[in-house]
């Protein structure tokens, strides 16, 4: 798990040990490019989140890793960051541009968006295998709204997981080594874990 100053992170460690992996919690470079899987947390705004990768190299180890295939998860911010940018406040704020898109505000009558949400997980989903139906823990008020990457064939199309409060937003990103959730698999409790071994069983 990268270790950035992202708060929270203890409870996903928690998680992730309790889904089956070897947990180390780590910014050193070598470290963070040997791993089987990294996993990016984020909680906060898109712009100190931004601020806090950038200052441990953070967003160049995830760009090295997914150039070289080796998977990465992405969680709550940590997904948001995957994406071109991001608006929070006023403040627009450059992202990763792992896909292109814009992080916003949605547009509910009840913000933040807290609590448990059914997703639309699409056909052929490893990340949701055995999910399909669960309920997963969201807190959260800015979320990608829009997807216009296509694969060039059926098995390099990304997959996209869904959800609604007030709007339709993504939940959920499957795209080749990078995977990424909007929700808090480590909140989520037996679906959350279960998720996170699906992961795990990719890697």
């Amino acid at each position: 798990m990268l270790d950035y100053g992202s708060g929270n992170v203890h409870s996903a460690v928690k998680a992730l040990a309790h889904a089956g992996a070897d947990v180390e919690l780590t910014r050193d470079p070598a470290a963070v490019m040997a791993a089987d899987g990294l996993l990016v947390p984020g909680v906060g705004a898109f712009d100190a989140v931004m601020q806090q990768l950038r200052a441990v190299r953070g967003d160049e180890l995830i760009d090295r890793r997914l150039a070289g295939g080796r998977p990465v998860l992405g969680i709550c911010v940590g997904e948001q960051v995957m994406f071109s940018r991001g608006i929070e406040r006023g403040v627009e704020t450059e992202g990763l541009g792992q896909w292109p898109g814009t992080v916003r505000e949605i547009d509910a009558p009840v913000l933040p968006h807290m609590g448990w949400n059914t997703v639309q997980v699409p056909e052929g989903s490893r990340l949701f295998a055995g999910l399909e139906n669960e309920r997963f823990y969201f807190v959260h008020s800015n979320a990608a709204t829009e997807w216009s990457i296509e694969g060039r064939t059926a098995a390099t199309r990304p997959l996209v997981t869904w959800a609604e409060h007030g709007e339709r937003f993504i939940a959920a990103v499957e795209n080749g080594p990078l995977s990424a959730t909007q929700f808090h698999p480590e909140k989520s409790g037996d679906a959350g874990i279960r998720l996170l071994r699906n992961w795990i069983d990719t890697l």
